[in-house]
C-alpha cells in the first residue's frame, strides 16, 4: 500500500474514536483501523496499557487478535490511532520517532480541539498530513 493523499473514513468511525477518547480520559486512547488502500471499513479499539495521558501501548496478544479480526473481515490493518487528551491533533516527536512503518496511516484525535487529523511517516521521518474525506451513512452505503 502507498500512501495517498486523502483517506476515506465513515463518519460513524471517526465518531466512535471521539467518543472512545473521552470515555478513556484522563488516558490517550487507541487501536487499528482496518480497511483497503486509502479506506477505512473497520475500528478495532485496544487498550493503551501504558495507562498514561502521555503515550500508549498496545499489548502483542491484543495486537495479534486485531490482525487476526482484519484478516478474517478480508481487510488489512491500513493505520492506528490515538488520542491526544490536552494537545492539538498533530504528530508528536514520540508519535514520529515510533510511527516505523512508512506503510501506516496514523490518525490523532485531539480531545482537546474535537478533532480528527491523519498523517503519514515517511522513512526519513518527514510527516505529512492526509486529507479526511469524512462519508455520513448514506454515502457509505453507495461507494
Amino acid at each position: 500500500m502507498s500512501a495517498s493523499e486523502s483517506i476515506i473514513v465513515p463518519s460513524h468511525i471517526a465518531d466512535a474514536i471521539a467518543k472512545q477518547a473521552n470515555a478513556e480520559l484522563p488516558n490517550e486512547a487507541c487501536g487499528y483501523l482496518a480497511g483497503t488502500d486509502n479506506r477505512i471499513e473497520l475500528r478495532i479499539p485496544m487498550r493503551n496499557v501504558d495507562a498514561s495521558p502521555e503515550h500508549f501501548s498496545f499489548d502483542p496478544a491484543e495486537q495479534f487478535a486485531a490482525l487476526k479480526t482484519a484478516r478474517e473481515a478480508g481487510l488489512s490493518l491500513i493505520g492506528t490511532y490515538h488520542s491526544h487528551p490536552e494537545t492539538p491533533a498533530r504528530m508528536s516527536e514520540e508519535d514520529i520517532r515510533l510511527a516505523v512503518d512508512t506503510s501506516m496511516y496514523y490518525a490523532i484525535y485531539s480531545v482537546a480541539e474535537r478533532k480528527l487529523k491523519v498523517f503519514t511517516v515517511d522513512a526519513a521521518k518527514t510527516v505529512s498530513e492526509t486529507r479526511v474525506e469524512l462519508l455520513d451513512a448514506a454515502e457509505n452505503a453507495r461507494r
